[in-house]
């Protein structure tokens, strides 16, 4: 299935998670300070797993980063 992920698309399987789209972004799964969003809705890390995917869904990944 395809999907946009911070603005570019990725064709992903079709049993794909939020989990999935955090991998195809670039973050590690168990990466501290990362956040999503699917279809502009915040998904809780506990969720990732068990957030399956659709065509056409739009993730947002964002990483926390430090500096001044």
């Amino acid at each position: 299935m395809r999907v946009t992920v911070n603005g570019h698309e990725h064709e992903l399987p079709a049993t794909a998670t939020v989990r999935d789209a955090v991998l195809a972004a670039g973050a590690a799964a168990d990466e501290r300070g990362v956040a999503v969003a699917l279809d502009g809705a915040v998904v809780r890390r506990l969720d990732w797993d068990a957030t399956p995917l659709h065509e056409g869904a739009r993730l947002e990944v964002l990483r926390a980063t430090a500096g001044g």
